[in-house]
């Protein structure tokens, strides 16, 4: 992944869409201009410029074909259903709701909510909630205007709930990736096993000055668009995914994440297919320790990659470069033990003899951590992959204590958990969420939701942190007019796992209490991703009636090369990021909107990339969507 900075359009859907909107709409499509229809629906001025030469022309990011913007994949029959409208007009607007015959299945009129801080558009919300049947080809029509297609089902986020977390098996490193379980435009050979032209993973040596042998490092995920691999990175995505099933396991709810529910090569063995994917970057993050008898045994190599960035596209199995291991970290060390002490609480009951392997890693990264508690990985280390460079360990401290505290329930760890300033702190769950490099947020969920030997007033005090940052969150959605779960401030590089990582909170809050407005925001964040957002696109490839089909990769690069697959359906783009760090936004999205700074074109990394830890949360909330209501 291309360093970070905090700390088209294609016919077909994946629900049933009604053919005569989506004609009308692309009809409308060629009226709708920036200029205001007073009184009445605008869009958004035009960001974007001329597409680049080196590539066919991705969507024009302020391409959007309606004001009427909604979930385009569609909506839970006892869930919110709210749409965003686009106008300027000062009193309520009349809205139908048409199903795919076109006959009126309910109407309303919109809410005025003023200007949205983050687009810049004067929104209105239409609210169809009470509207509980189910059906395919539902459109919102506002003055004129139609929505998107979108259906109304119980089953909505069923197929996303695999999709999300196939993406994982797509980004294995080390393994053929196998025309039987994803298709023959997806299939291809191991990558990075030494088989020429590859270099491989099976002996790297370190950079110069770094170590003086090699280390098998093979097997993990890719960490995003580029080749290499990432232990801060791995470890949040192992752990989101992990923490995905014990949920599910809280609820009840675990058998849809069970043995042979994925296609992957492990099904049919006795163990929740989740698991076995995260198992395949757990090998892969306890490869990395430093061997004993080495200069820092029992820390581990914060990175993997090749020594100089490749160009786009490089298929895995081709990749020429040489492979580095890079030095040691205090981060990369707690990252390490966190996810392995998790490993080890989670996988005991389906593998006692990879769990008792699990926990042994852990207490020997956290020892070795203890004793080199400022080793960090440099920012200037940014040649043929990401720095990941993070000087604030004590969140990392904190986490892989709150991890090793739940496997083990051992003394020592809870003094590590208690005497800890992110045990009381605040600032553990915030407004704009967390990721790789703020992680105190992590230890303060495995506090809050597994059972542990704390005192009552403090469990109680843990758990009534993570119900305010929910309800923050949910303020926060209230005074928008898309019901976003972060700030104006938040669409920094990676915006959407902002977004999903709040809604974790979220989920996680209705989990401690069974209150419904939780399980809303978290659908509503959904609602965002899926399509009910200023640029009225889905950032979830093949979901929806637009979605983002060019993301930065080097094997998923069809915009490059006509032989080589888009992403497959699941995929999440990073999202807008005001930041613009990268030549292509910065061409085409010179003062854009926060919320508008995004576009569909494969040059983009900062605003278009995809990842692990985004499709993590992304797969998290997808099972947690997915679930049935309790009764």
């Amino acid at each position: 992944m291309f360093p970070h900075v905090h700390r088209r359009r294609p016919t077909n859907r994946r629900t049933t869409g009604a053919g005569t909107a989506s004609a009308g709409r692309r009809r409308a499509a060629g009226l709708l201009t920036a200029v205001l229809l007073t009184g009445g629906l605008a869009l958004a001025p035009g960001a974007a410029g001329a597409p680049s030469a080196a590539a066919p022309a991705a969507a024009d990011p302020a391409a959007a074909t309606t004001p009427v913007r909604v979930n385009q994949a569609g909506y839970l029959p006892d869930g919110p259903k709210r749409a965003t409208v686009v106008t300027t007009a000062t009193e309520p607007l009349n809205w139908q709701l048409r199903s795919a015959s076109g006959a009126t299945a309910a109407s309303g009129r919109t809410a005025v909510r003023g200007v949205d801080a983050a687009s810049g558009e004067a929104t209105h919300v239409a609210d169809f909630s009470s509207f509980r049947k189910t059906g395919a080809g539902f459109v919102l029509v506002v003055d004129g205007w139609s929505s998107a297609p979108f259906g109304i089902r119980a089953d909505l986020y069923d197929g996303l709930r695999s999709d999300a977390l196939a993406f994982f098996y797509h980004q294995r490193s080390g393994t053929p990736i196998e025309a039987s379980l994803v298709g023959p435009a997806y299939a291809r050979p191991a990558g990075h096993l030494g088989v020429a032209p590859n270099q491989g993973d099976t002996n790297v040596p370190c950079q110069a000055g770094v170590c003086d042998y090699t280390q098998d490092v093979r097997g993990g995920w890719y960490d995003a668009g580029d080749h290499g691999k990432y232990v801060v990175n791995g470890g949040i995505s192992v752990w989101t995914l992990v923490d995905s099933f014990a949920r599910a396991k809280r609820a009840g709810t675990a058998s849809a994440l069970g043995d042979s529910t994925q296609r992957i090569p492990e099904r049919g063995n006795g163990v929740p297919d989740v698991l076995d994917e995260a198992r395949w970057e757990l090998d892969f993050l306890m490869r990395m320790q430093v061997p004993e008898g080495k200069p820092y045994a029992g820390m581990a190599f914060h990175k993997i990659h090749d020594a100089a960035w490749t160009g786009i596209p490089t298929r895995p199995e081709l990749d020429p470069q040489p492979r580095e291991l890079h030095r040691p970290s205090t981060a990369a060390t707690l990252n390490l033990a966190a996810t392995a002490a998790q490993c080890a609480r989670v996988f005991r009951p389906y593998d006692a003899a990879y769990a008792k392997r699990c926990l042994s890693v852990a207490r020997t990264a956290w020892t070795a951590a203890k004793a080199n508690p400022e080793l960090y990985a440099p920012d200037s280390d940014s040649t043929g992959g990401g720095p990941y460079n993070d000087t604030q360990v004590t969140d990392d401290f904190y986490w892989a204590a709150t991890e090793l505290y739940a496997a083990t329930g051992e003394r020592a760890y809870r003094d590590a958990v208690t005497s800890s300033p992110w045990h009381t702190s605040a600032d553990a769950l915030t407004p704009t969420g967390f990721n790789w490099a703020d992680t105190a947020a992590l230890g303060r969920l495995t506090l809050a939701t597994v059972p542990n030997g704390l005192p009552a007033s403090d469990i109680r005090r843990v758990r009534a942190s993570v119900t305010a940052a929910a309800d923050g969150h949910l303020a926060t959605m209230a005074g928008q007019g898309y019901a976003v779960p972060i700030p104006a401030n938040g669409y920094v590089w990676g915006s959407n796992s902002q977004v999903t990582n709040n809604a974790i909170v979220m989920a996680t809050a209705y989990g401690l209490t069974g209150q419904q407005r939780y399980r809303a925001g978290v659908l509503e964040s959904m609602d965002y991703l899926l399509g009910r957002n200023t640029l009225d696109l889905s950032y979830v490839t093949g979901y929806g009636d637009t979605y983002a089909k060019n993301q930065h990769h080097r094997f998923w690069a069809h915009q490059y090369d006509a032989s080589l697959p888009n992403p497959p359906a699941g995929s999440l783009a990073g999202g807008p990021n005001s930041g613009l760090q990268d030549p292509v936004a910065q061409e085409h999205l010179t003062g854009c909107a926060p919320a508008a700074c995004y576009i569909d074109d494969i040059g983009s990394y900062s605003t278009n990339e995809v990842t692990i830890n985004w499709n993590a949360p992304l797969a998290w909330l997808a099972a947690f969507t997915a679930e049935r209501p309790r009764g």
